[in-house]
């Protein structure tokens, strides 16, 4: 439940922060910029945030 409580949360932050980019007149190739690069860190954490939750493998 939580992994899917980031994300939701992530896609809630990326939407507002573009929302805003648009009413501050920000051209929109550099808004697609920025929501790729807030994509690829989100999936940065979530990588990151598996990796520590599952069990280690067989020696």
């Amino acid at each position: 439940m939580s992994l899917a409580l980031y994300i939701v949360g992530f896609v809630v932050l990326i939407g507002g922060l573009a929302m805003a980019a648009v009413e501050l007149g920000v051209p929109q190739s550099w808004i697609v910029i920025g929501i790729v690069v807030l994509v690829g860190i989100g999936l940065i954490g979530i990588a990151s945030t598996l990796r520590n939750r599952l069990p280690p493998g067989p020696d």
